[in-house]
């Protein structure tokens, strides 16, 4: 047995542990999909792979619990793919590296896939278990849930026979959630010119990092530094004065994460090299003073390249840097239904240079419809003003609370009857999929539950291990709790 398959509760940790072992990154979750399905069908259970690739899988109730209402266990099957600059890993291929670390289960460079590894470990520990009480159990396991909710927006109706569903994918213990952001992709595509560059030029990579990144949802509202977004903040401040050029630009992976990394390919003047080694040293201090509660440990490096055959148009170049600059990122707006909570937000998540534009993936999330329409309206005017384009995909709708649900309630009182204090009902500003299956499933009472993760969608993601205790307590507490079919 390893450290991991020693920890409460076992079943659970069991399963996570082979999660851990099969790559599953957002597209690429067949092995570990495989793997389910036949250790399900081993078991006798009833499997079946929908059209987009979810799973679901049955169980009947355990005896005399047969005429309980049938609850659907659900998780996402994908993990998102991070890890450290110095990380040698290929998400696609190598397992994640996971050990234990006092109160706290944490991976070695890359993100550990707790998210949302340990509610699908719960959900297929109950599966296999001869002891637990329950009534007829679904449990679906989406896919792509990270990159596009694929598995979300594919669900169609007719697949569950489930009242109740019990999502597995919140990351707080001691609060349920009972609503959720909706949110929607944005691209902007900034038209890009290129010039010779001056042959007298040196040339760099400058390179920003050392930042906490994080879920852009549930992190967003910590301050922390968006690297896309102080790079284009630091190229405003110097490139007129040390005469940049350009020659690409570059920073984050996904459109889902708080962007711990970017970087510039640059060129200047040979004398002006020390006046921007001395405005990387002033810039650095500032922003680690500014974040220094918040995200102390940003590092700029800048490394000498080749000389490139051809750098950015002057005027391109500016358009650029003033759009990056300009755009709004963060929190947009705080709730005033739900204390505490973020409303609406911007992600400037990814950007990359290409042959003829820039393109700048950007996620928007909102409570409401309003304010994701209002994000978007800036985003098309600074678009407009950039004479660029934007294409705006994936919408998802927002998960609306429902404070009589029934379940919710059930989630509640039991809380209350094991840990003799009350939960925290709240209204979470990541995409949970809730929401989506409200579509196929309008009738569907939802709410979801989980142990506490931090920094997800990080190489510092980390699960507490009594946290994980005291969900699965709560879990099987609930399900033993379920009440019969009405008549």
């Amino acid at each position: 047995m390893t450290a991991l398959t020693q920890l409460y509760p076992q079943p659970l940790w069991q399963w996570f542990e082979q999660i851990c072992a099969i790559p599953h990154p957002s597209k690429h979750e067949h092995a570990l999909s495989q793997h389910i399905q036949q250790w399900a069908k081993a078991q006798g259970l009833a499997v079946v792979e929908d059209k987009v690739g979810n799973l679901i899988i049955r169980k009947p109730a355990t005896a005399g619990m047969e005429n309980c209402k049938i609850v659907v266990l659900q998780a996402h099957i994908d993990m998102v793919p991070q890890k450290n600059a110095d990380k040698v890993h290929n998400f696609e291929t190598d397992p994640i590296e996971a050990y234990v670390d006092g109160d706290w289960v944490k991976a070695r460079g890359t993100t550990l896939g707790s998210d949302n590894g340990i509610g699908m470990s719960s959900a297929l520990a109950i599966l296999g278990s001869k002891d637990i009480k329950h009534g007829p159990l679904e449990v679906l396991l989406t896919i792509d849930e990270e990159a596009g909710m694929t598995g979300a927006f594919g669900l169609e109706a007719g697949y569950l026979d489930a009242e109740i569903l019990i999502n597995t994918d919140s990351e707080q213990e001691g609060e349920i959630y009972m609503g959720c952001a909706g949110g929607v992709d944005a691209q902007i595509s900034v038209p890009m010119s290129w010039q010779a560059p001056e042959q007298s030029n040196a040339s760099f990579s400058l390179t920003m990092s050392g930042l906490k990144g994080g879920h852009s949802g549930v992190n967003i509202h910590l301050g922390r530094g968006n690297a896309n977004k102080l790079l284009a903040r630091f190229l405003f401040k110097y490139s007129d004065e040390l005469a940049l050029e350009l020659v690409s630009f570059s920073g984050g992976s996904l459109r889902n994460a708080i962007p711990r990394e970017a970087n510039v390919q640059l060129m200047l003047p040979a004398e002006n090299v020390e006046a921007l080694k001395q405005a990387i040293e002033s810039f650095q201090a500032l922003v680690r003073e500014e974040l220094a509660v918040a995200d102390p440990a940003m590092l700029l490096t800048l490394a000498a390249i080749d000389a490139p055959t051809k750098v950015m148009d002057e005027e391109a170049q500016n358009t650029l840097i003033d759009l990056l600059h300009a755009s709004p990122n963060g929190v947009i707006r705080m709730s005033d239904e739900v204390e505490g909570v973020t409303e609406t937000s911007l992600n400037i998540g990814v950007i990359s240079t290409e042959d003829e534009s820039v393109e700048i993936l950007c996620l928007i999330r909102s409570l409401i419809d309003s304010g994701r329409e209002e994000v978007t309206g800036m985003l098309t005017a600074l678009s407009n003003l950039s004479g660029g384009s934007i294409d705006l995909s994936g919408a998802y709708p927002g998960w609306k609370p429902d404070t009589s649900s029934p379940v919710m309630e059930i989630v509640r009182d039991t809380y209350n009857d094991i840990y003799k204090k009350d939960p925290t009902v709240m209204v979470i500003h990541a995409g949970l999929e809730c929401g989506l299956f409200k579509e196929p499933y309008p009738h569907m009472d939802m709410v979801s539950i989980g142990p506490t993760i931090r920094y997800p969608h990080s190489p510092d993601e980390m699960v507490n291990i009594t946290t994980v205790g005291q969900y699965w307590e709560l879990l099987l507490a609930v399900l033993e709790r379920i009440p019969a079919k009405e008549a």
